[in-house]
């Protein structure tokens, strides 16, 4: 194994008492830096910016500023916006000047995308760059939130629609960034595979999931496999690039191999640049001989040493994987707005079902 692997995968090599001590210590102070570079203070606006004002402007109408952020893009939230305006327009405060979105929800509809560029990542993966329709817009993703991906193939009577979490960030301009993984008959991933540059997809969004707000838990616990990881790194971004953000990370990451781990650079980057606040624990079905890590499938065991207790207060666990995964850890979801019970390890081991969030 490389020195690089070696790092990537250090996590998994401590004893069982170093994983539950990180799992129950409060998180200290991170080094100095971030993730991706300069980040706006609290609230995501910069101090005296114009859309800042505007958030003032929406709370004193009582609309607060996360959940007028969460809606964003829908029929209300378009309401509420014009009665936030006129308050500001009413006290002399400036318009909103933020960068324009591509994806604006509510009645907008899909748009066509064209795919800039693709790049192979791994043996069944693919990171594709679709471009906004103007270089200085931004997606108008938050987090958490997706999108949704439709294509109809030829002679059927309804198109294929999937969502997918981007893993560009959500101010990112000109472009979003989708890693998708080959499923082996599935239509929208084979579609996506089969597509070169210069071709179009429809696409609509945002998606709206887990409303994250800095600091809104203690501690989070995510449990992914395969391109599940693709939701939680978006956490992970929300989190890691707000220096006011002081939320631990765990990361519990499952996969058939040592190659289909994605994001391994960027997540030894936040194991690297955030010690005591993101730890990532990987778990191979097929381990290489050199492999000090966990083996087989995510289990009990390994869940109760590194997690946040359930008696913990202020906790979050988020689940992200395939369908076989997902039964036995927490069970699936029945649809994007109903969490299903929560079922298998998690509940054996006595979380609640308001501790747990399935996307």
């Amino acid at each position: 194994m490389t020195m690089f692997a070696r790092s990537v995968f250090r996590a998994a090599a401590p004893v069982r008492q170093q994983y539950r001590k990180y799992a129950t210590e409060t998180a200290t102070s991170s080094p100095q830096g971030t993730a991706g570079g300069s980040v706006p203070p609290a609230g995501g606006e910069p101090k005296g910016s114009s859309n800042g004002l505007l958030y003032g402007a929406a709370a004193a109408l009582g609309l607060g500023g996360a959940g007028y952020y969460f809606l964003s893009g829908t029929p209300a939230a378009k309401k509420a916006e014009e009665k936030i305006q006129d308050a500001a327009n009413k006290v002399g405060l400036p318009a909103s000047s933020g960068p324009k979105a591509a994806l604006t929800g509510g009645d907008q509809g899909f748009l066509s995308l064209k795919l800039e560029d693709v790049e192979i990542v791994n043996h069944n993966t693919k990171r594709f760059r679709f471009k906004l329709p103007e270089d200085d817009m931004v997606s108008g993703l938050h987090v958490a939130s997706a999108v949704l991906a439709k294509y109809k193939p030829e002679g059927a009577e309804k198109p294929v629609m999937r969502p997918y979490t981007p893993i560009s960030d959500e101010d990112t301009k000109g472009y979003m960034d989708l890693l998708i993984k080959k499923y082996e008959n599935g239509p929208m991933s084979t579609h996506l595979h089969d597509m070169v540059p210069g071709q179009r997809l429809d696409i609509k969004g945002p998606l709206p999931k887990y409303p994250w707000a800095e600091n809104k838990h203690s501690h989070i616990g995510l449990i992914a496999g395969g391109t599940g990881i693709s939701p939680m790194f978006q956490l992970c971004r929300a989190i890691f690039n707000n220096p006011n953000d002081k939320t631990k990370v765990t990361l519990v990451f499952g996969n058939v191999s040592e190659e289909d781990v994605l994001l391994k650079s960027e997540l030894a980057h936040l194991e690297n640049t955030f010690p005591n606040r993101f730890r990532a624990f990987y778990v191979l079905d097929n381990p290489p001989k050199e492999w000090n890590g966990a083996k087989g499938f995510i289990n009990k065991e390994l869940l109760k040493t590194v997690l946040p207790e359930p008696k913990t207060e202020n906790i979050k666990l988020f689940v992200c994987g395939p369908p076989g995964m997902m039964k036995s850890i927490s069970g699936d979801k029945k649809s994007p707005r109903d969490q299903g019970e929560l079922v298998g390890i998690l509940k054996e081991m006595g979380y609640s079902p308001d501790q747990v969030y399935k996307f």
